[in-house]
């Protein structure tokens, strides 16, 4: 039951704790639609479910305006998550803004139900990066829950193989390597996918706390290879059971392996 979408338009980890500076928020990312006086407004609440539509929203400051002066994040200025709140579909955009300030994309969800929209951005003003939740309905909102698979070390995607390494501990930074490999072979020459040779995104099924994180090293740096293994240095707010949505680029198609982790 899963599906992924994406769209082309500094490293560390972003949402639980940001990475633009030194004042990172004191608990879990994305549970709220406004923090430290930022808001993230949704325009379009609702969606077709089954047929692409545009997602139009925006960044709004405390006084009521759109927000200026965003600072890119791995080449983008705003990264859009969108999942089911089962965490069964899963889509990752980049919108673009207009002259009066609203941001859009076109995205698909092909299953009704309620979704939760997570918008990264970093205004410079505040100096490290927010990330900011909001509701979502595709189609009726009645469409039914699915149960995340179980934990599994290992995950196919297009041919791929995806192999976890490493476990994820409450409160705690631990590192986790993904090894891709086609055939039984290692993969070698990945590519770079917004600055990067994978994109981490970490949700908890029980609340929906978010956490997004970018991996040790970067193309072109002088000890990054293009493969097989991506890792990275994360750390999740509390227990609760995650699924983890890598991103990777391989064969000018990027792909996403997903994972069931269960955090004591």
């Amino acid at each position: 039951m899963n599906a992924t979408q994406h769209h082309d338009a500094g490293h560390g980890q972003h949402g639980a704790h940001g990475h633009h500076g030194h004042h990172a928020p004191a608990g879990p990312a994305g549970l709220d639609s406004s923090e430290d006086g930022y808001t993230l407004a949704l325009e379009t609440t609702a969606a077709p479910a089954g047929a692409e539509t545009e997602l139009r929203f925006r960044l709004l400051g405390n006084d009521g305006r759109p927000v200026t002066g965003l600072t890119p994040i791995h080449d983008k200025l705003v990264h859009l998550i969108v999942v089911r709140r089962d965490l069964t579909r899963y889509v990752h955009v980049h919108p673009a803004e207009a002259a009066d300030g609203t941001w859009s994309v076109r995205v698909l969800l092909p299953e009704a139900g309620a979704y939760r929209v997570f918008a990264d951005f970093a205004p410079a003003a505040l100096g490290r990066t927010l990330t900011l939740g909001a509701d979502l309905t595709a189609g009726d909102g009645a469409g039914p829950a699915h149960e995340l698979p179980a934990p599994a070390p290992a995950f196919t995607v297009d041919g791929r193989e995806v192999t976890l390494t490493g476990e994820l501990a409450a409160g705690e930074g631990r590192r986790l390597e993904f090894a891709v490999a086609r055939d039984g072979e290692p993969v070698t020459d990945l590519q770079p996918y917004l600055a990067a040779y994978g994109h981490l995104v970490a949700v908890r099924r029980e609340d929906l706390a978010y956490v997004h994180v970018h991996p040790d090293g970067s193309p072109g740096d002088g000890t990054t290879g293009p493969g097989p293994v991506v890792a990275f240095h994360a750390q999740v707010p509390g227990p609760g059971t995650y699924r983890l949505f890598l991103d990777f680029k391989h064969e000018d198609a990027v792909r996403t392996a997903e994972f069931t982790a269960v955090v004591r």
